[in-house]
């Protein structure tokens, strides 16, 4: 099924969409996504119809959905629809897509309606809307690095743009220096880069040889095999086989087995996987051990949320119970290795977001004003400890914050948007409405689906 512009649609879509556009631009909201919903369905891979029917849920929900609880409650509500739709994406990916869409418009926050989305529109061979897809996963979950390097292969295999991918990749890795999965990831892009567009190209030219193809092709293969995100059933079964053999002949090869329980937490294996690291640990002291177990525990707890009934009448206590006994585990491990790495800057700025997660403000700006003396973590560190200081009412040191970090940062990316945004919500809470929206305006200008900026944007235009 092919993606199809304006130009390429049925009559009837193209009339039913401009309705939508002008039913959104009137701020109709219900009625906007009614017909936006309309048009997909006639036509799945009309991508700038899908665009623009995200921007009005997310006009629609305005501020809404960022609290946990909140988040929490709103999936367990639409989980009879995310149900529908992941029982649809093997026989029929275009109602998953349609019915993805629904809860979307009811909670246009939710990462699993979007994965179903990425899923149906592969399944229908919609490689731009599968981006688009995993590129609002990534807005919506900036940190979470499995969609991020998931968002910058489907760039690279799919035909957008890789080098957004690397910034997303590069700026992950910056936040998080010694992360092998991201420094894994950076080099199988990378591989792969050579290979589209250097050896064969150099070959084209007259220079290099099939020798040198080759080789840079051999050298992106192992690459990609070694990609835990991309392995294939078969591929991990094989690699399992191959590195508990290895580490029988071999059991004091430390890298053996740290690879293996990476392979076996792919596995959900969680057990064999803490196993593994624990005796990794006892023979070498090292913090990203210490991260890796405790990353490996944070995903137990998410995998036995992915085991639950969502049909069950306490479904949502069931989520909330398991999600309460991670953030108990994660706050008490972090404080754990801060104990035990004490100038370990990057582990303070671990700990002071989580305090700040745990409306533990005063401990979060502690740690937070040591965490900024690193240079890869300084500017997130002062995002954060501006919004420690707004919710303490300090609006003055906030947007003070705010502001040196804005200088220090270049470039236009979405940390940066998170910046202004974040200065924009302490303005209006001072009263400074018009130095509020000229900040809000900065991203309206480049991403009008931003997070609530084009409501408050258009808000403000229909007030004059």
């Amino acid at each position: 099924m092919p993606e199809k512009t304006s130009n390429e649609i049925s009559r009837d879509a193209r009339v039913l969409y401009q309705k939508a556009v002008e039913a959104a631009q009137r701020e109709n909201h219900d009625y906007a996504l009614t017909l936006f919903c309309q048009v997909l369905e006639k036509e799945p891979g009309f991508l700038e119809c899908r665009k623009q029917l995200r921007a009005a849920q997310l006009q629609k929900a305005g501020t809404g959905g960022t609290g946990f609880f909140r988040k929490m409650m709103s999936g367990a509500g639409s989980s009879p629809q995310l149900a529908k739709a992941q029982l649809a994406l093997r026989r029929d990916p275009a109602e998953a897509l349609a019915v993805a869409e629904q809860v979307l418009n009811s909670d246009p926050h939710s990462l699993a309606a979007q994965r179903i989305i990425v899923h149906a529109a592969q399944s229908l061979e919609l490689p731009q809307t599968a981006i688009f897809a995993l590129e609002q996963m990534v807005k919506a979950s900036p940190k979470d690095k499995g969609i991020a390097i998931e968002y910058a292969n489907a760039l690279s295999l799919g035909g957008g743009d890789p080098s957004h991918g690397e910034r997303v990749l590069q700026d992950l890795l910056r936040a998080n220096p010694n992360d092998a999965d991201l420094g894994q990831a950076l080099k199988n892009l990378s591989a792969r880069k050579t290979l589209d567009e250097g050896g064969y190209g150099a070959l084209e030219g007259g220079q290099g040889s099939f020798r040198d193809v080759l080789k840079d092709k051999a050298e992106a293969v192992s690459l990609e095999r070694e990609n835990k995100v991309q392995r294939t059933e078969d591929n991990a079964a094989r690699l399992l086989e191959e590195y508990e053999g290895r580490l029988r002949s071999e059991p004091g090869n430390l890298k053996v087995a740290r690879s293996l329980a990476e392979l076996y937490a792919q596995q959900n294996n969680f057990a064999g996987a803490l196993n593994l690291y624990e005796q990794i640990r006892q023979a070498t002291p090292d913090p990203t051990i210490d991260r890796a177990i405790a990353d490996t525990t944070s995903r137990q707890f998410e995998w036995q949320i992915s085991q639950l009934n969502p049909f069950a009448d306490d479904y949502a206590q069931q989520v909330a119970a398991i999600q309460a006994q991670k953030q108990v585990f994660q706050l008490e491990e972090c404080r754990k290795r801060a104990d035990k790495y004490p100038t370990d800057l990057v582990i303070k700025f671990e700990l002071g977001s989580m305090y700040l997660q745990n409306g533990q403000v005063g401990e979060a700006i502690a740690e937070l004003q040591k965490a900024q003396n690193n240079p890869h973590k300084r500017i997130a560190a002062m995002n954060l400890l501006a919004q420690c200081f707004a919710k303490r009412k300090m609006f003055d040191l906030a947007a003070r914050k705010l502001q040196e970090a804005l200088k220090e940062k270049p470039g236009f990316d979405d940390e940066k948007k998170d910046l202004i945004y974040q200065l924009g919500c302490v303005l209006e809470s001072m009263g400074k409405r018009e130095e509020a929206i000229e900040q809000f305006k900065q991203i309206y200008e480049t991403d009008i689906s931003y997070r609530d900026v084009s409501a408050k944007v258009d808000a403000f235009y229909a007030g004059q």
